[in-house]
């Protein structure tokens, strides 16, 4: 089965530039910009053998994941951009729900799979992180920014070794190709990203996310450089900090960092 965009994908006016095997969809996406392409178009392959995740971590696709990243041109600033990344975790934890249908009848009476959404950027099946995502920004010609969402899901394997422990859809008792996945996808991406809507909409994508967060409410450990900040996730504010209520009862806004939630808290602290 070829990658393919799905319908409504198709009806908004999105490209696709689909790849056998690619060192980084996100490469590929950011090159295309410079070289003046207004966006909007998908990069995507189901082998990726040199991409990077959050903080230049490698993010290696062996054939059968799915890599993927989408090229926007938008007329806002780079800390506006930011937000966007709330609007994409909400798209494929949403193709997630899609494509699980089928597994969830099987399940018999046990709960079925549920999609979190892990500030800021990741996405978790069974409290493992199943997708990463990345935002990348540059200038471009007319004062407009060129922004690359990566959005990479483990679909047959899951790697080892890494901060978070990681999953699998096929782990997960979800058997579904990579191709199938992100034709669902850019349909959902047209959703959300039409809310987000150059972040005028980021109230109501802010709501959506809050709905799915993963340990909201819980007990939180955020290290950010060499400092560790520790209380309770309260919220994420209208720019999309982490905002943490201390045992003083101050709430502090986190911009980036790295989390840890209940039990792992004191780990990821220590």
């Amino acid at each position: 089965m070829a990658f393919s965009l799905g319908s409504r994908a198709i009806s908004a006016g999105y490209r696709l530039a689909a790849f056998d095997q690619v060192g980084s969809t996100n490469t590929e996406a950011m090159a295309r910009a410079r070289d003046g392409d207004r966006g909007s178009i998908w990069f995507v392959t189901s082998e990726q053998t040199a991409g990077k995740g959050r903080r230049q971590r490698a993010w290696i696709a062996p054939r059968g994941n799915l890599a993927s990243s989408v090229l926007e041109v938008i007329d806002v600033a780079p800390a506006t951009a930011a937000t966007l990344g709330f609007a994409a975790g909400l798209a494929i934890a949403s193709a997630l729900e899609a494509v699980s249908i089928e597994a969830n009848l099987r399940r018999a009476g046990a709960d079925p799979l549920k999609f979190q959404l892990k500030w800021p950027n990741d996405v978790l099946v069974e409290k493992q992180k199943l997708v990463g995502i990345s935002l990348e920004a540059e200038a471009v010609a007319g004062n407009r920014l060129a922004v690359v969402v990566g959005i990479g899901t483990n679909v047959v394997a899951a790697p080892t070794g890494t901060p978070t422990p990681a999953s699998s859809l096929a782990a997960v008792g979800v058997h579904v190709g990579a191709e199938e996945l992100f034709a669902v996808l850019a349909d959902a991406w047209v959703e959300f990203r039409g809310i987000w809507d150059n972040a005028r909409g980021f109230r109501e994508i802010r709501r959506l996310w809050l709905e799915r967060a993963a340990g909201l409410g819980e007990r939180v450990a955020i290290q950010t450089g060499n400092a560790t900040v520790e209380g309770t996730f309260d919220t994420i504010d209208e720019t999309g900090c982490l905002i943490v209520r201390t045992a003083e009862g101050k709430r502090l806004p986190i911009a980036a960092g790295e989390v840890y939630f209940g039990s792992a808290a004191s780990v990821g602290a220590a």
